[in-house]
């Protein structure tokens, strides 16, 4: 893995070879530039404070090497990158205003992209990581991941069953607690639609009765128009001597057709004067009817209005018009259907979620089972690794409970496992506490109240060491989290996580010399400044140059004898593993 890094105060390339490599410097060199810039590369949060004041951006690129056929290199390409002669490019790029851009293999990606490559490159831990084993739901998460399929098998079915659960749940309860508003509102329903119902009316009747109120109102006026406007055109009988307008046409008219033959105009003219009489007669005719036919009735002008006033009374409640009561009343009538399904409804989500509980009482019951089962197995283990870690006679446990509930919880709170309600969560229902006893005679105490800091540090160490056999990465970084150790536990510390190094690429940043021994390579981290400006620089320490950083470490003085010495047997312990 190589990495270059351009930040704040950092300008630098730093090479991880495979093996045990060692990152050192004094406090505050500037050490934690290889942990911030692996966590960029891999999706970690990005800081604009990580930009140098003045620079535009603050990049970090990385060139991993990886087979073809790794879970990442197949994840890559799904993303649309290429391998580079068997290794994977990636870069970040963290702008001064907060944007962030993240390019693998060629390819412009989402940052979710890399967190989704995290997952198959490296293992991180820090202190951190150490304060999180404390919590319980970290060390079930290390149950979990230990036991592999075995539990993660069941675990998934529990959890879309859980999941299932809580969705029909949130419905039934939505029915439930609004019964009262969904009754009101069924009862507004039915009270509308029983209005319309009573009513029973047309599509456009409300249009169709304005204008025969229209009508009937001015029934005198309409006739005696329509009487007036006949006259005129046909005559008055009254009044034989009277002129009306279709003997005056028929006059014209004949006085062009005795000329028509000698001009065509002029029999146009005759022509049109023919069809005007035609259609005066035809207008005479019908005004003739219709004043006959109209009739001028009090009693069905009132019902009329009666009915508009029943059409009136629907359309101010529920539409502007006819139409759109009767499209509130098909709206409504499907509406109140649902309404009044919702027994029916209710009555299958409470069948739903009861099947549910049972459904995941079983899957609960299995996940302890599976767990009991690896529990075993992975104290055995860890406290194996911890022999190997200078703690000899500790002992490591691990205790599977679950919280009993009181007779009377509500079904919700709850499920029965193995014949008891227990209280349960999105992992089941077991509460797992990893138990250390650091020596004979001393009971087993969660490791959160009955471990010193080094000690955590070793029992953190010794469960990821149990995790490379079974769940292996490429790369552990491991971020002083030897802190609290000093002495012998050092050295173990050093000589575990050498052999951990010949199964994957392991690289600590630590302030221990008895660990930076042990190591492969050993690089040093220094700052410099010009005055204006802050960089780190990452030089490879071999030979003299590194006993005198080992000299360093261990008394703060590069030139002691006594220091150079130790130095030297550290390293020769190292060397021959002794």
């Amino acid at each position: 893995m190589r990495i270059r890094s351009l930040g704040v105060i950092d300008d630098a390339v730093v090479e991880l070879s495979p093996g045990f490599t060692a990152v050192t410097g004094e406090t505050g060199a500037g050490k934690t530039m290889v942990v911030t810039s692996l966590g960029l590369l891999l999706g970690g949060r990005a800081d604009p404070a990580l930009v140098r004041i003045g620079a535009r951006a603050a990049v970090v690129e990385g060139r991993v090497a990886l087979k073809s056929s790794s879970p990442a290199a197949v994840r890559a390409e799904e993303a649309g990158a290429e391998l580079d002669d068997g290794a994977l490019l990636i870069s970040r790029t963290v702008s001064a205003e907060g944007r962030s851009r993240a390019h693998v293999g060629g390819r412009s990606v989402p940052v979710g992209v890399l967190g989704d490559l995290a997952d198959d490159l490296v293992a991180v831990h820090g202190q951190t990581d150490q304060q999180g084993l404390l919590r319980p739901a970290r060390q079930r998460q290390a149950l979990d991941r230990y036991a592999g399929d075995a539990v993660a098998v069941p675990l998934a079915k529990y959890t879309a069953a859980h999941r299932r659960l809580r969705t029909v749940a949130t419905d039934l309860d939505e029915l439930t607690t609004r019964a009262r508003e969904r009754a009101q509102e069924a009862d507004l329903l039915r009270f509308g639609l029983d209005e319309i119902a009573a009513t029973e009316p047309l599509p456009g009747e409300d249009v169709e009765l304005a204008a025969e109120a229209e009508r009937l109102g001015h029934a005198e006026a309409l006739a005696s128009a329509a009487t007036i406007a006949h006259a005129a055109l046909a005559g008055n009988p009254e009044d034989p001597e009277g002129i009306d307008a279709t003997t005056l046409v028929a006059g014209a008219h004949r006085a062009l057709e005795t000329v028509r033959g000698h001009d065509r105009d002029l029999a146009a003219l005759a022509d049109r004067l023919g069809e005007l009489g035609i259609l005066m007669a035809d207008v005479a005719t019908e005004l003739a009817g219709y004043a006959d036919g109209l009739d001028a009735d009090p009693l069905r002008l009132a019902a009329v209005e009666e009915r508009r006033a029943a059409l009136n009374h629907l359309t101010r409640k529920y539409g502007e018009d006819i139409t759109a009561v009767l499209a509130w009343s098909e709206q409504s009538a499907a509406r109140l259907a649902e309404l009044d399904g919702d027994d029916d409804r209710i009555a299958e989500l409470t069948a739903e979620c009861d099947a549910l509980r049972a459904e995941l009482g079983e899957l609960a019951q299995q996940l302890t089972d599976a767990r009991t089962a690896s529990a075993e197995h992975f104290a055995a283990a860890v406290t194996t690794e911890l022999g190997e870690l200078a703690m000899p006679h500790a002992r490591v446990s691990v205790a599977i409970h679950q919280t009993e509930l009181p007779e009377g919880t509500a079904d919700a709170d709850g499920i029965e496992v193995n014949g008891r309600t227990v209280a349960y969560g999105p992992a089941g229902a077991d509460e797992v506490e990893i138990l250390l006893a650091p020596h004979p005679g001393a009971p087993p105490r969660p490791i959160s109240k009955g471990a010193s800091g080094g000690e955590l540090s070793r029992v953190m160490l010794a469960v990821e060491v149990v995790f490379a056999g079974s769940d292996p990465v490429p790369t552990y970084l491991f971020d002083e989290v030897d802190a609290g150790v000093g002495g012998k536990a050092a050295v173990e510390v050093g000589r575990r996580l050498a052999r951990l190094a010949k199964s994957a690429q392991v690289v600590v940043v630590t302030h221990l010399p008895q660990v930076a021994a042990f190591a492969d390579r050993q690089l040093l981290v220094e700052k410099t400044n010009d005055g204006s400006v802050t960089c780190s620089g990452v030089t490879v320490l071999e030979g003299e140059d590194r006993i005198r950083e080992l000299s360093r470490m261990l008394a703060g003085q590069e030139d002691s004898e006594t220091a150079r010495a130790h130095a030297e047997e550290l390293l020769e312990t190292a060397r021959t593993g002794g």
